[in-house]
């Protein structure tokens, strides 16, 4: 139970640190992170980003802090991950420290539960649990989500999706199906805010395109570009 405890901790306390303030403080000292909105084409409405991540970073001071920003969260991901395989490599506690990460990403208690939405801190965990699995997943869910069901956003989230199939498939290990479900369930919840606003707007006519959002992120970059070549965009609206 000590052990599962400091492991939680370990991971909560190396997720809970906001590289986007620090990289926006260093940065640019004048600009409010905190206050992210974006504007709704055709109308007076703006849509409130509601997190301080390398996606409000990109918006405020360009693609280039934001994937610093974007690597610095991966790697505070990574560290606590790798020291507790290292220490206890037959344990799970590097599982735990993972799922910790994540939800000290999202909810730091240093300012006031308010961070990003996660998806960075997946990754990173990734990295460190199954280096190729973090190419897989994503590049999977860019097929899925392009190709065959033609969606930018789900393009952007499938991976996540996939990653149940794909830990199950690569250890025949329960533990690490419990990890992917509980990663989906919390990046869901913490999601909820977001789904919440775009479905007002959507109910209200106001209509906005995801890929305006998405394109403020590295990854989502990329996804935009082959979504618009491909005409997937015009499913989005």
């Amino acid at each position: 139970m000590l052990m599962t405890l400091l492991a939680l901790l370990t991971g909560y306390v190396c997720g809970s640190i906001s590289f986007a303030r620090l990289v926006g403080r260093l940065a640019a000292p004048d600009r409010d992170l905190t206050d992210t909105k974006l504007d709704i084409k055709g109308t007076d409405e703006k849509f409130d980003i509601g997190a301080v991540s390398a996606t409000t970073v990109s918006m405020h001071l360009g693609p280039r802090w934001g994937f610093v920003t974007a690597v610095l969260d991966m790697l505070k991901i990574v560290a606590p991950v790798l020291v507790w395989r290292w220490l206890y490599p037959d344990e799970k506690y590097f599982l735990l420290a993972a799922v910790a990460g994540m939800v000290g990403h999202i909810w730091p208690v240093w300012f006031g539960f308010k961070g990003g939405r996660g998806l960075t801190a997946v990754y990173g965990a990734l990295f460190a649990i199954d280096f190729i699995g973090a190419f897989v997943t994503f590049f999977g869910g860019m097929v899925v989500g392009i190709f065959i069901l033609r969606d930018l956003l789900v393009a952007y989230t499938a991976g996540l999706w996939l990653l149940i199939p794909w830990l199950w498939w690569r250890t025949g290990d329960l533990d690490y199906v419990w990890y992917a479900l509980a990663v989906n369930v919390i990046y869901l919840v913490s999601m909820i805010p977001d789904i919440r606003k775009y479905l007002d707007f959507k109910r209200r006519g106001l209509g906005g395109d995801i890929g305006e959002v998405v394109q403020l992120t590295g990854l989502g970059r990329g996804m935009y570009r082959l979504a618009k070549r491909f005409g997937v965009l015009k499913e989005n609206r």
